[in-house]
């Protein structure tokens, strides 16, 4: 074993295929941002103000995951930041909160905490008002001459799970402070996400608004092309790699971010083959690998609802012994679980909604069978492994016990 152990270890230290596998990764900000100088421009004139000590408006970025959004408003902030000069008479302070993750978005109270930490000071997890939390937040922002901006990414996942209310409360926050300014960057992967924002929040956060359109497959080829000579060592990527891992990425509406982490699992997956060079078949394996990983991504960020009726799904599917399940069955085993965790119980054409959307993301098949005069019938089955159901089922009742 130890000798095994030896080999594998030294064959890593070799570094055989990687020069630097960081290039390669989502938070990396290059240098230069290719067919992006566009909206990368827009966003630096809507944001130019600060460096005068000038409000800004507040300015939305969307369009889909992997279009350059974060990418370009990060690249932007570290301009800004280098450009601010030492000697003003205030201070710029840009901070980055992405609300997707875990325990961050699910209330407004943990939000404004964790923004709180990024100005240097704490309150406890939970157990305050959420208007002390919010007071002590003006407190702190409001005790020098400063400008704030806030980076909010993936804002919608945080208005879905909690209220859009706490978005109005923080694009009028001007109104209350007497020595600083603040402004909101916010950020969504929902391009339907604004049409959804109660009037006066979208009028509050969208005063400017920037589109990013999805790259095609030669934009996706030139940035894969670029990134893999700083991150491979020379000669270790077979020809046709780029071009496949590109067209994979175009498919899936031209993700870039997507592109990257295909490239880098084919450069892993190299590496543990103890292959000198990345070949075709290496993206074809990391292909596989990454749509497993996506499914189990969509299943944790999804809304605690559509968890419930996932559970409920693979909870019957687990229990007919291959027999056919249907949506009246989940509608119902669905109510249970909303009773027994006290939520909400959505309408049953809600819920067949959801089932739907399920079967587009590849996670079930659903079939519409005749019942004759009995009407029609959806018939439902697992179109995962039992491999993914597995991890998906513990994922989910892990947010049930942390609820």
């Amino acid at each position: 074993m130890k000798s095994d152990l030896d080999k594998i270890f030294k064959s890593f230290d070799e570094k055989r295929i990687f020069h630097d596998k960081a290039i390669l990764q989502s938070n990396y900000i290059p240098s230069e941002i290719p067919h992006r100088s566009e909206q990368i421009k827009q966003v630096a004139s809507i944001l130019a103000p600060v460096l005068r000590g000038e409000k800004t408006s507040n300015v939305f970025l969307y369009g889909k995951t992997g279009t350059g959004k974060t990418l370009s408003a990060l690249y932007v902030r570290d301009e800004l930041l280098r450009r601010v000069k030492k000697d003003s008479d205030f201070k710029l302070r840009i901070e980055y909160l992405n609300c997707k993750l875990k325990k961050v978005s699910d209330t407004e109270y943990r939000i404004l905490a964790e923004l709180i930490k990024k100005f240097g000071k704490d309150v406890p997890n939970t157990g305050l008002p959420t208007e002390v939390v919010y007071n002590k937040f003006l407190e702190i922002i409001d005790s020098e001459k400063q400008f704030v901006v806030l980076i909010l990414d993936e804002i919608d996942q945080a208005v879905k799970k909690i209220s859009s209310d706490f978005l109005y409360n923080l694009t009028r926050l001007n109104s209350e402070l007497s020595k600083t300014q603040i402004c909101v960057v916010g950020i969504s992967n929902d391009l339907t996400f604004l049409e959804i924002l109660d009037p006066r929040v979208r009028s509050s956060l969208s005063e400017e608004e920037i589109i990013f359109p999805p790259y095609n497959a030669l934009q996706l080829q030139e940035i894969l092309t670029h990134r893999s000579e700083l991150a491979f060592k020379e000669n270790v990527v077979q020809e046709g790699v780029i071009a496949k891992c590109a067209a994979f990425a175009a498919r899936e509406h031209g993700d870039a971010r997507r592109a990257l982490d295909l490239l880098r699992i084919a450069g892993e997956l190299a590496e543990r083959d103890g292959a000198k060079k990345i070949l075709i078949k290496h993206i074809d394996e990391a292909n596989t690998k990454i749509e497993k990983d996506k499914i189990l991504d969509v299943i944790k960020t999804e809304p605690k609802q559509f968890q419930y009726v996932l559970h409920s799904i693979i909870n019957l599917c687990e229990k007919s012994n291959k027999n056919p399940v249907f949506t009246g069955d989940v509608y119902n085993l669905y109510q249970e679980t909303c009773l027994k965790n006290k939520s909400e119980i959505l309408t049953q054409r809600r819920v067949s909604d959801i089932i739907q959307e399920f079967d587009m993301l590849g996670i079930i098949n659903v079939r519409v069978i005749s019942k004759g005069r009995g009407g029609r019938m959806r018939e439902i089955k697992l179109a995962i492994t039992k491999n993914i159901v597995d991890k998906a089922k513990k994922i989910i009742e892990e947010a049930m016990s942390y609820k």
